[in-house]
Order: structure tokens, then C-alpha cells, then sequence
């Protein structure tokens, strides 16, 4: 079993709060890393499970043991009875772990019952500095990081994610409140991979599929609250520029994204003329799942003028801006790094780094050209 980064976060946040909802895509581990923290697990969308909760609820609340709730948000009525059992006793902390794979579905749930008595976290696939094996590193941008779907057997890959995502288009979706037809999903999930990293246009994608723009971002919110789709917001700054005000979209695991695209192979990856944007979206994604995990207060946007200056990724850490220009190359040079001091002089970014995939890592923790392993192992200390 991999160890996963933001486990020790689980369980501080599970030693200060009644309850926590661990939430992230299908098939991310959310089930084993909850199993491994021991107590009593139930499948909520079972009806058997749902019965064995109710005959043993009485018990279960008084006991010691973490109450694990999978798929909670399937069996509404499971809600106010823990908000009766954390009301009943508040001081008590780490009584119940909601596990939920949408977070419109589950939050509602929480707002409506468990407000100011439980923490969120987020579980992500599979992340790069979770894998010691070389190889395993090697596939993890192509494959993506759900353990079944190639990183661990390469073969897997690109049968898995096609099955994967049919599932979700065909049953989880639509169960989920997704109005759409499945065919419908699937085209958008299509369009969203040919876009992927670009500026979101709801009026020209609804155009293009005979749907309005306020049907397409209603869809899109589902994609969004599914953990496929991230929408990277703008970053607003007073520097006397126009900026542009559209998010950017981009498919947080890309292994689903390059299944979409037809891509089978590194090679094959590496001759793609959108192979530039897939980087930039797998290194935004490794960075923000590595803060994250750590239980840092991260905001992230991107930031773009009409007259083009830009920078991939601006994180608001904790009272500090950061940075981040992601090139695909080798071989960065003098002039990329001046762009990006230019740009991160103009928002007033602290620090800054050059991501690239250079062996050779140059500068200091406020100014850093290097590749993605080392970025990640300083960001730790940052």
C-alpha cells in the first residue's frame, strides 16, 4: 500500500473535530486510507450496510471506535443522527470519517446538519513524491495517478480510463443530479480534453453542442464537483492592465485527459502539439495536492493581460504570493527566467520558480529554476 502524503493531516484534523469528510475522486483511495486508520466501516450504498448502521448505531455512539461512513451523502437520514450524537457530546473528537466522491452532493448534506462540526479534506490520485519507484514516477503524467489505471500495471492503461469515465457519464453523474443525457457527457468530457488549459467560454462551447451557457456551466459544476475538471480562477491585481476575467479549465488527472486524446504512449504524448498545456495542467496538479496535503491554506489562480503577460500559476500561501512558470523543456534559459521575474515583479509575487525538466536545479528559496522533484522537496520548507 503507498503511503499517502496527507494521512497525518487526516489524523490531526480528526484529533481537533467531531467529525471530517474526506472527500475526493472515484477510485482515488479514499476506502483504504480510511481502513487503515481502523474502526467500524459502512458502504452506505448498500442496504444492508445501511440496516447494520441502524441496528448498531446505539452502541457505535457510545463506543470509543472511528465511525467510517462511505458514500454518505447516498442515505441522507444518516446526517442529523450524527449531528444529535457530536451535539450530544462536543468535546468528543475523531467520532465519524464521511467519505464522499461529490463534493455539491455531500457539502450540501454538511451544511444543512454537521455546520462548524466538521473538517474538510481532500484525497487526490495518486501523487508524485507517494511513488519511490522510478518507474512508476516515469509513467505517472502519462498514466495519471489512479493506482489501477497504468502507473502500477502499465497494460491497464488506456482500457481503464475509458471504462472509468463511461461509468461516471453513465451511472454516477446522472445519480448524482446530472441532468444530462450520457451521450452529452461524454462529448462535453471530449470538448473539455481539447481544451484543456485554455480559457473557459461557455457561450462558445453551449454554441457548439446546441445548449445555452447557463446549461453548459450547470454541467460543467458537476465535472467540477466530480474532482474531474479544475477551474483555475484569474488572478485580480491593480497594475494598470487589463486582465482577462475567464477562468481556465483543465482536467485534473492526466491519464483521463490523454485517454480522451487518443494517447497511448510517451512517445506518442511527446509529438502532440497540446503536449505544452498537459505539463503545465499534471505540474499545477502534483504542486497543489502537495500543499494540500500539508494542510496549507493555498488559493490558487492564474494571471494573464490582454497584452499577454503570463504566469501559469499564482499561489496565495498563507499572506504570500508565489509564482510558478511551467516550460516543457530541458534546457530553460536567461530569458524565460527574466519573463517570469518581469511578470512576478508586476503582482508582487515573494517567490518564484521556473519549472521545467532540467536536471540541474539553480537560485535560492525565494528565486528557483529547477524540475518538478526538486520544486516539490523545497516547497515542503517553504
Amino acid at each position: 500500500m503507498f503511503t499517502r502524503l496527507i494521512r497525518p493531516e487526516l489524523v490531526r484534523r480528526l484529533a481537533a473535530f467531531p467529525a471530517v469528510a474526506l472527500v475526493g475522486p472515484r477510485q482515488c483511495g479514499k476506502t483504504t486510507l480510511a481502513k487503515s486508520l481502523g474502526g467500524a466501516y459502512f458502504d452506505l450504498e448498500q442496504q444492508a450496510e445501511r440496516l447494520r448502521l441502524d441496528l448498531e448505531w446505539d452502541a457505535l455512539i457510545k463506543g470509543k471506535p472511528l465511525v467510517v461512513l462511505d458514500e454518505a451523502h447516498t442515505w441522507p437520514e444518516v446526517f442529523p443522527r450524527m449531528r444529535g450524537a457530536i451535539d450530544a457530546q462536543r468535546k468528543r473528537h475523531g467520532r465519524f470519517l464521511i467519505l464522499g466522491s461529490i463534493a455539491p452532493a455531500l457539502m450540501t448534506r454538511v451544511s444543512e446538519s454537521l455546520a462548524g462540526r466538521l473538517s474538510l479534506v481532500e484525497l487526490t490520485p495518486l501523487l508524485w513524491r507517494e511513488l519511490t519507484n522510478f518507474a512508476q514516477r516515469e509513467r505517472l503524467w502519462l498514466c495519471g495517478g489512479f493506482a489501477d489505471g497504468g502507473v502500477m500495471a502499465p497494460k491497464r492503461y488506456t482500457r481503464w480510463q475509458r471504462d472509468y469515465l463511461a461509468l461516471l457519464a453513465q451511472r454516477d453523474l446522472p445519480a448524482w443530479g446530472l441532468a444530462a443525457k450520457p451521450q452529452t457527457t461524454e462529448r462535453l468530457m471530449a470538448m473539455l480534453a481539447a481544451l484543456h488549459g485554455q480559457a473557459w467560454n461557455a457561450s462558445n462551447v453551449g454554441q457548439s453542442m446546441g445548449l445555452s451557457y447557463h446549461t453548459v456551466n450547470s454541467y460543467l459544476d458537476y465535472l467540477a464537483g466530480a474532482f474531474l475538471i479544475r477551474r483555475l480562477p484569474p488572478f485580480s491585481a491593480n497594475i494598470g492592465k487589463r486582465l482577462v476575467k475567464s477562468p481556465k479549465v483543465y482536467w485534473r488527472d492526466s491519464g483521463l485527459l490523454h485517454s480522451l486524446l487518443g494517447v497511448s504512449n510517451r512517445e506518442s504524448l511527446l509529438r502532440q502539439p497540446w503536449v505544452g498545456a498537459s505539463w503545465e495542467g499534471f505540474v499545477i496538479e502534483q504542486i497543489l495536492g502537495q500543499l494540500s496535503s500539508g494542510g496549507r491554506a493555498v488559493t490558487p489562480y492564474y494571471f494573464r493581460t490582454s497584452d499577454q503577460h503570463e504566469l501559469d500559476l499564482v499561489l496565495e500561501v498563507e499572506g504570500e504570493l508565489w509564482a510558478i512558470e511551467i516550460k516543457l523543456t530541458s534546457s530553460p534559459s536567461p530569458a524565460d527566467m527574466a519573463g517570469l521575474d518581469k511578470r512576478a515583479d508586476m503582482i508582487g509575487a515573494k517567490r518564484r520558480a521556473l519549472v521545467s525538466q532540467t536536471s540541474k536545479a539553480s537560485g535560492n528559496e525565494t528565486r528557483l529554476s529547477c524540475n518538478l522533484d526538486h520544486l516539490l522537496g523545497v516547497m515542503a520548507n517553504w
